[in-house]
């Protein structure tokens, strides 16, 4: 028995695994930052299925000898003994007694079963009878994906509880040290107050540019489960509640944003769900529209902490330098350059050790050359023919305001718009927005827009993915068309994975998630489980069909006997995702992204692609059986022929030549 069971699903189960690899083996060959995150996943699943294969041929079928016993003799025991016996056997049975003991097998003895088998048995003969209608259903489950995926959110990572947040400040242009300093401690000072906050670290003056006035206070929770209010909702009351305060304290002169820390930095990374820039020549007419659709982006309703890195009112002073003066006084451009640069921001000259510290010495003007005009012009640069002459003869020092830093990208100025989204919201739709916003401002020909960072990954994602779809639907195809050598039962299977997406998004919309990098993982799960179960249907009916019973009588019992194990698979899937589904530890958001989109689908859809596929398999097998599929499938066939015999002489050589040598 164990040995007829495994040999009666083996191409089934073959099939299916080399389909489930040609699913997850395209994911681990993703490019980009998304394959960081799912080449190991594609990699270790295709192993995990593989061997999956091995032990379903060899250990199943051994243990299932050796601990399943044979029940006592019962009124079924002549119905199920033509489970190990065909047509071709020795104790040969006529048709019609082959099909009763057939159907009688299919009464299951269960009390619980036996109404689900009733009810599955009676919505198949009505869909056999009403073929177009489960059609005309499934055309409009499959077309109900694009406004489900319109309202459905898009993001790049999925909303996560880190038990750690972060709160960016910057004072205005011209602020010293120590008033940022001062302003910074007050707000984590305000912060400590919150419910689970354990721990807060200011830092000013982060990264190469040590800008005195930007400061970054980041925030440490008590763990998840030691505090009854979710991060999210605490950068809700930071926002609102701390940095509110001190926006209408310091009107139109403070720059905040409060972000979970950054699951991706470095790399020109910068900490904002939307990055949009503006690239071109000219600073002023950049500065137009920059402002200009940062105002628009304000008016987004799921936007906030929107930000322009361009920031004008920065105090300078200008030096404008006297060319032919300094000619006639021996003096070089670069050495004022270079003076200026030194006395007033300071040169590193040597390190100090201090213990196990280590300081750098900067050497720069004292405080009163540094404070205004006058100081600067009493400075001394050296002179080729004086010796030391005074920045007073040779400069002309100008005071005004101007940006705090010039940004560029391939030389071309640029400046770029942030900000971040509400839980809930979607990235997608906010870079939607933007980019009908720029089209509207009517830039200059030499201007143009792009995105960068989280925003410019998110559009890189969903090209990966549809390109890691495309060659799974392709490679599928293939696999399955030379399991059952056919070219149009593929076509069946396949045509059940379009009706499990809507039915996916929409478990996303109930439960508030987003599509992210990890649903999309999902999906693929989902596209493996459906095609599974379509395939166990598909195979067992061709093979009813090969023992002599009629279309439809095969159609029927093949789908009924395969209720069973497609039910214990789905009941087993959904009851291991689960834990999931409903976890709220560390990783729960990445965890709910996956088990809500895979449980969902694939629950709601069940019972369609119940129904589908023998629908689509009578209407597929009316078409093969047309004069126009005949003459299809022996085309298709003798291309395929010649391509098999030019395969097959070019490896017989190529054998050849590794033998000789």
């Amino acid at each position: 028995a164990a040995i007829e069971g495994t040999r009666e699903i083996g191409l089934a189960v073959t099939a299916t695994t080399l389909s489930l690899l040609a699913v997850f083996l395209p994911v681990g060959f993703m490019a980009g930052i998304v394959g960081r995150f799912m080449s190991s996943f594609g990699f270790t699943s295709s192993f995990a299925i593989a061997v999956s294969l091995l032990v379903s041929f060899t250990l199943t079928p051994t243990l299932a000898a050796r601990m399943i016993k044979r029940k006592k003799a019962s009124a079924t025991k002549g119905a199920s003994k033509h489970l190990s016996s065909t047509p071709d056997r020795e104790e040969r049975t006529s048709l019609a007694e082959f099909k009763d003991k057939y159907i009688q097998a299919g009464s299951k003895e269960s009390r619980f079963y036996r109404p689900i088998d009733r009810t599955y048995t009676w919505l198949l003969k009505w869909s056999m009878a009403h073929r177009w209608a489960i059609v005309l259903l499934s055309i409009l489950v499959i077309v109900s994906t694009v406004p489900l995926f319109m309202f459905v959110g898009k993001n790049f990572l999925p909303i996560d509880d880190q038990s750690q947040f972060e709160i960016n400040v910057r004072t205005p242009e011209g602020s010293t040290l120590s008033s940022t300093s001062a302003l910074s401690e007050r707000i984590a000072a305000d912060v400590r107050k919150l419910p689970g906050v354990t721990d807060t670290l200011v830092t000013i003056g982060s990264g190469q540019q040590q800008v005195v006035n930007l400061a970054n206070v980041y925030i440490k929770l008590s763990p998840i489960e030691e505090r009854s209010i979710a991060q999210q909702e605490l950068m809700l009351r930071a926002r609102s509640e701390i940095v509110g305060k001190y926006l209408k304290e310091f009107p139109d002169q403070l720059r905040t944003s409060v972000n979970p820390v950054a699951a991706i930095s470095g790399g020109g990374f910068r900490n904002a769900d939307i990055q949009f820039v503006i690239g071109g020549p000219d600073l002023d007419k950049l500065t137009k529209y920059s402002d200009g659709l940062l105002a628009k982006l304000k008016t987004i309703p799921d936007v906030v902490d929107a930000d322009s890195t361009l920031i004008s009112g920065k105090p300078e002073l200008r030096v404008v330098i006297d060319r032919a003066r300094a000619a006639d006084l021996g003096v070089r451009i670069g050495d004022v350059a270079q003076s200026l640069n030194t006395l007033v921001a300071g040169q590193k000259v040597s390190t100090f050790n201090a213990g196990t510290d280590e300081y750098n010495v900067r050497v720069r003007a004292v405080g009163q050359f540094r404070a205004n005009a006058e100081g600067l012009k009493r400075m001394l640069v050296a002179s080729q023919k004086l010796g030391w002459v005074s920045l007073e003869n040779l400069v002309r020092v100008e005071e005004g305001t101007g940006p705090s830093s010039i940004d560029r990208y391939n030389r071309q100025r640029q400046v770029m718009l942030t900000a971040n989204t509400k839980p809930g919201g979607s990235q997608a739709a906010v870079i939607a927005k933007l980019n009908e916003f720029a089209k509207a401002e009517s830039m200059d020909s030499s201007y143009r827009t792009f995105l960068a960072g989280r925003s410019k990954e998110l559009g890189r994602t969903a090209t990966y993915f549809l390109l890691a779809i495309v060659l799974s639907f392709v490679f599928m195809y293939m696999i399955l068309a030379a399991q059952f050598e056919s070219f149009i039962h593929p076509i069946t299977i396949l045509l059940t994975l379009p009706l499990a997406i809507p039915f996916g998004i929409l478990s996303l919309l109930v439960t508030n998630q987003t599509v992210n990098i990890f649903s999309g993982l999902g999906l693929l799960l989902l596209f493996g489980v459906v095609k599974k179960n379509a395939i166990l249907q598909i195979d067992h009916t061709n093979g009813l069909r090969k023992q002599g019973m009629e279309r439809y009588d095969a159609i029927i019992q093949a789908n009924r006997d395969r209720l069973r194990p497609i039910l214990m698979t789905t009941i087993a899937l959904v009851a291991g995702m689960t834990p999931l589904t409903l976890s709220s530890g560390p990783g729960s958001g990445t965890n709910r992204s996956i088990g809500v989109l895979v449980v969902g689908g694939q629950s709601l859809c069940l019972l369609l692609t119940l129904l589908a596929v023998p629908v689509f398999y009578s209407l597929f097998d009316d078409l093969a059986r047309s004069r126009v599929w005949l003459r299809v499938n022996s085309v298709l066939a003798a291309v395929f022929g010649r391509v098999r015999r030019r395969a097959a002489t070019a490896a017989a050589s190529l054998l050849g030549l590794i033998s000789r040598q």
